[in-house]
């Protein structure tokens, strides 16, 4: 199958596409920067050099695809750190893009990137650019059928947390405790995506997935224990304390906001109240297996 790769080579992708590749199908992985050329073609894949921004490139790009695979990045759209940029209106912009071009290329074949928490306007933060995107990818014809698939909290996410485990010795964030909380492995989100490109596709379909269940206090442990640091503590500081946080080290108030938000429905459990009605057969990468490449990392 001819199959079209959004989100260039990030922690997905750069999973994705071999996976594609040799089970060989014709890959196409679209990024934006000209330079990552080598890098997807070293893969066995073809590079196409746009922007989800350009709705006439992704049409182009998309003609005579079995297969898209959507997905949206904060990063994409900009700065986190940049104050002017609107976020929201980004996510919009690309949501409704992704839209055009897959009704005006004949794309009948959707696996869209979304998030949990994406079953809900309101509650979860910064996820509700995901339930809007969701929402406008099902505004297209019923004969195109779509896959969202739902990831949990992403594993990598704690690299966020790398200079404050080096600095501070603690992780810090609004939310924490001892209530296990569903985490993921890119690894397992590319498998998954990977498996539903060759199962059948019919209308509209969620899937959630995670790869294991820890707690905060749990992770810092299991983390501490890796790096050489058992005294590692993850610190659980108020809404206001982590916006303040936030805003002073410059990040886009909108992001920060929407981050804040997001964090307190975890620690109310708000945010994965839809996944654990429709809870899937976790992954095989546990975290024990993430730690260590997480411990790699930070000796460096």
């Amino acid at each position: 199958m001819k199959i079209i790769i959004t989100g260039s080579l990030g922690n997905i992708g750069k999973v994705l596409t071999p996976i594609l590749v040799q089970k060989g199908h014709d890959v196409t992985v679209i990024t934006t920067k000209a330079d990552k050329q080598k890098n997807i073609e070293a893969l066995g894949a073809k590079a196409a050099i746009g922007s989800m921004k350009d709705v006439d490139f992704l049409i182009q790009t998309f003609k005579g695809a079995d297969i898209v695979y959507l997905m949206e990045a904060w990063e994409g759209i900009g700065n986190l750190f940049d104050k002017e940029v609107d976020f929201l209106a980004g996510f919009h912009l690309i949501g409704n893009n992704y839209k055009k071009a897959v009704l005006t290329s004949g794309v009948k074949k959707i696996v869209h990137l979304s998030s949990v928490g994406a079953h809900s306007a309101t509650g979860y933060g910064a996820i509700s650019a995901h339930y809007d995107v969701e929402n406008i990818l099902k505004q297209l014809p019923n004969d195109i059928a779509i896959k969202f698939i739902r990831p949990t909290s992403f594993y990598t996410n704690l690299y966020r947390s790398m200079q404050s485990i080096k600095e501070k010795g603690a992780i810090i964030s609004n939310h924490g405790g001892d209530k296990k909380e569903p985490w993921v492995s890119p690894l397992d989100i590319a498998d998954a995506i990977a498996e539903e490109m060759e199962l059948p596709f019919e209308g509209r379909k969620v899937r959630y997935l995670a790869s294991d269940e820890i707690s905060p206090n749990e992770l810092v442990k299991i983390i501490g224990e890796a790096i050489g640091n058992p005294n590692l503590k993850w610190i659980q500081i108020s809404d206001a304390e982590m916006l303040e946080a936030m805003l002073s080290k410059g990040v886009n108030n909108e992001i920060a906001k929407g981050l804040v938000e997001m964090q307190a429905s975890q620690r109310s459990g708000l945010l994965y109240e839809d996944f654990y009605r429709n809870i899937p057969t976790f992954g095989k990468t546990k975290f024990i297996d993430f730690v260590k490449e997480f411990a790699l990392e930070h000796s460096k």
